[in-house]
């Protein structure tokens, strides 16, 4: 064993201009404080073992599923259930350090005639902590018999699960029972993100939006809420990605307009004020809309090669460039390659895309064009990197594949998962989220 190790052998492809842009964890034992370990929603880590196999590390059961992708930071091991449980756990044993129960977790009769397809909802979006406070962020649901439905905002001490933020946070003008918080939080320059969306069935008043609150607590909060007279759910599982400069990009899904144009359907810029900056949306945004085709279902995937690459339910991708999304049609190539639904894996201008039919690698080039080089057949779970292997869900097992190939280099059963479970990645371990719990496997 070599330990933990920046082999970046056949897994990186990043132009020198565009280098400085991606961030990825790069010192041994670093942590995965948020989805996809970092703003940008690479999924990738040089601060784990290389690729030796899988083997079984522990299992444990919690009180609830685990939508949320679990995270690492400082010495805890962070997961979230949707029976609103927060638990710190040694990342080596899995033994519990810390558990805090926030509130009892909403039932379907709660909620509307389409109440979603998660029973019962407590904390669905994957946390994020803030190494500036020492929070670990986390949005719950839950019914108030005097104020109905409500959704909160948490930021705990990562050292003793004490609540230092607790304040409900709710979409502007709509009904807080057809509003879900399904999306990552992400947490940059004092801020932390929300957004939201509408349960499966897309009933009742709800809007998509992000919400941006101060991470110490103070007042300052900021929303922006699609302009759709209904849906436009920001609700993709990795959540914002922030940019580099600060700035938010989201993917926003099908809206109720097919007449005027009203921002759904689209790859949205936001400042950190969430004021919209830049936008991206397909010529067919109406025919989308009107069929539920929309790119609200994966979160933008952000190359080095200067554009982000973006699909969602149509089968089409496109490259959008970086710093001027284009407006309707506005994208640099169009290309059918796949419907796809979660978060990416990005190594420099390499995309492993959580295509339905099998993860996929998308190779995107410096004039914007891109092309598949290969699918996973059969594995369709949102994917992470590490040196010496890609790490995807599909069914009830764990899958290693070979970067260049896609070849099946492994896998282990860790049981049954949710259709947005991703992976985590630390050190010599990774990580899943379970309907039960949470299952460790060995990947040195």
């Amino acid at each position: 064993m070599r330990g933990c190790e920046a082999d970046h052998t056949g897994m990186r492809r990043i132009h020198a201009v565009a280098a400085a842009l991606l961030i990825v964890v790069s010192t041994c034992g670093a942590g995965w404080p948020t989805d996809h370990g970092d703003n940008l929603r690479s999924g990738y880590s040089t601060a784990v073992a290389v690729f030796k196999g899988l083997s079984p590390a522990f299992r444990r059961t919690l009180d609830g599923a685990v939508y949320g992708s679990p995270i690492m930071a400082g010495a805890n091991l962070f997961v979230a259930t949707e029976n609103n449980t927060v638990y710190a756990m040694d990342p080596a044993t899995g033994q519990v350090r810390w558990s805090r129960h926030l509130h009892t977790p909403i039932s379907n009769s709660a909620l509307l005639a389409c109440p979603g397809n998660i029973n019962p909802t407590g904390i669905t979006g994957s946390p994020a902590y803030d190494p500036a406070t020492g929070r670990v962020f986390f949005v719950t649901v839950h019914y108030d018999a005097t104020n109905g439905v409500q959704h909160e905002i948490w930021g705990l001490s990562a050292a003793t699960g004490a609540a230092l933020v607790h304040r409900r946070v709710e979409v502007p003008g709509t009904d807080p029972k057809a509003q879900q918080q399904r999306a990552a939080l992400a947490v940059d320059r004092g801020n932390v993100y929300i957004g939201f969306g509408g349960l499966a069935g897309d009933c009742g008043n709800y809007k998509g939006a992000m919400v941006s609150l101060k991470t110490n607590g103070q007042a300052g909060a900021r929303t922006y809420v699609v302009p759709t007279p209904r849906e436009g759910a920001i609700w993709a599982a990795g959540g914002p990605v922030v940019e580099p400069n600060g700035n938010i990009l989201v993917a926003v899904g099908n809206g109720a307009s097919t007449t005027a144009f009203d921002f759904s359907d689209s790859v949205t810029e936001l400042s950190p004020a969430m004021q919209r900056l830049s936008y991206f949306a397909p010529r067919t945004w109406a025919f989308d809309n009107a069929r539920d085709l929309d790119l609200g279902s994966m979160t933008p995937a952000y190359t080095s090669a200067g554009y982000i690459l973006q699909a969602g339910k149509s089968g089409n991708a496109y490259t959008i460039r970086l710093g001027h999304l284009g407006g309707i049609g506005g994208q640099v190539v169009t290309a059918p390659v796949c419907k796809a639904f979660g978060v990416s894996a990005v190594t420099g201008a390499t995309v492993y895309m959580p295509c339905t039919d099998g993860v996929s690698r998308i190779d995107v080039h410096l004039n914007g064009t891109f092309n598949k080089v290969w699918t996973a057949a059969g594995i369709p779970g949102s994917p992470v990197a590490g040196p010496g292997g890609i790490y995807a869900l599909g069914g009830t097992r764990l899958y290693a594949l070979a970067g260049g190939t896609g070849r099946v280099l492994g896998s282990i059963d860790v049981g049954s998962t949710t259709r947005f479970a991703t992976p985590m990645l630390s050190g010599h371990k990774i990580y899943v989220g379970t309907t039960t719990g949470i299952v460790a496997a060995t990947i040195g």
